[in-house]
């Protein structure tokens, strides 16, 4: 569950790094908390990188970082983050299992990106829970931790206080979608623009995207329905008639489509409604029906489908959420 009050104060991440770590995924966490802090938003995050021991440890890139903070920064923080692990899944160092298990014990989430879930799940963080990590690694992991339920296809899992996520670039998605649930949607959404990646995909590990957004001169026509279609949610879409507005035959603008967002229309379409009924709950007063019907949802037993499946929460609740953390803010 998110901080009862996520905005009245600097929220410290804690971020694991070791000896030989990939740069990308150390960076992750930065890069879409870190850009909540450069834009001056409320609530900031403190984002420390800590080590076993600090000091300068290599990176699979063939530079060193020097680490400021060994692993007594996870004594304070509210969130722990594992970005990644060693390739061969190696069992983790006594010391690390134990500042996890004690920073669980603590009530803080905790969260493994990519291979990072070996150590959680070694730490016992994953036991009875659903879990996923990289495609790759997925057999492995249910073969030496068979009391934790495998997804090999999701590209994340937030099983309350602990989230793992696969591979790579789907670390970026579980954090946004941490962020989302403690900030917000329009937050998650303004770092994922910053970022130029999508705010919430949808669908599996096997997804390839090419181009996340369209950005070239040729994609501009195709670009314009997009942004008409996020203008119109309350419409009614179709491929058919989306085709014909981008001067597209279907098979074409299906293709286009997979290509730019890396999802189908159908789940797209999904997303964009249930981003839009995020931001009027976060932000405004109109009823449950006037949300479901602004969003293109049509009815508010659709909605509360949608979002209990989406979110694990009604969307009334979603909204008092962030009403009492509003107010919680302004009392002095």
């Amino acid at each position: 569950m998110p901080p009862s009050n996520p905005l009245a104060r600097k929220i410290k991440i804690a971020v694991i790094a070791f000896d030989g770590i990939t740069p990308f995924h150390l960076s992750v966490p930065s890069l879409v908390f870190g850009n909540v802090a450069a834009n001056g938003e409320t609530p900031g995050f403190d984002v420390q990188v800590c080590s076993v021991d600090k000091g300068t440890i290599r990176t699979s890139a063939g530079f060193g970082i020097v680490v400021d903070n060994d692993l007594r920064a996870l004594k304070t923080a509210d969130i722990v983050i594992m970005p990644s692990w060693y390739e061969d899944c190696r069992a983790a160092p006594p010391a690390l299992l134990d500042a996890l298990r004690r920073a669980y014990k603590r009530g803080v989430r905790v969260v493994g990106l990519c291979l990072g879930s070996f150590p959680l799940a070694e730490a016992g963080l994953l036991d009875g829970r659903t879990a996923t990590t990289h495609w790759e690694a997925a057999d492995r992991m249910a073969q030496r931790f068979p009391e934790v339920k495998v997804d090999r296809d999701v590209l994340y899992v937030a099983d309350e206080d602990v989230l793992t996520s696969a591979g790579v670039a789907a670390g970026l998605d579980c954090c946004l979608q941490l962020l989302r649930e403690t900030c917000g949607a329009e937050m998650a959404n303004r770092v994922a623009r910053r970022l130029v990646i999508a705010p919430h995909r949808q669908g599996g590990q096997a997804q390839f995207i090419e181009r996340p957004v369209p950005v070239s001169h040729s994609d501009n026509r195709f670009s314009q329905v997009l942004e008409w279609v996020t203008g119109h949610l309350e419409k009614e879409h179709s491929i058919d008639s989306l085709a014909e507005r981008a001067a597209m035959s279907r098979r074409n603008f299906t293709r286009h489509f997979r290509q730019a967002t890396g999802t189908s229309f159908k789940q797209w379409l999904l997303s964009q409604r249930l981003a839009h009924a995020q931001r009027m709950l976060e932000s405004g007063d109109a009823s449950i029906e006037v949300v479901a019907m602004e969003a293109g949802f049509g009815t508010s037993l659709s909605l509360r489908q949608h979002f209990r499946s989406a979110f694990r929460t009604s969307p009334s609740a979603y909204r008092a959420l962030f009403r009492d953390s509003l107010a919680a803010e302004a009392r002095p």
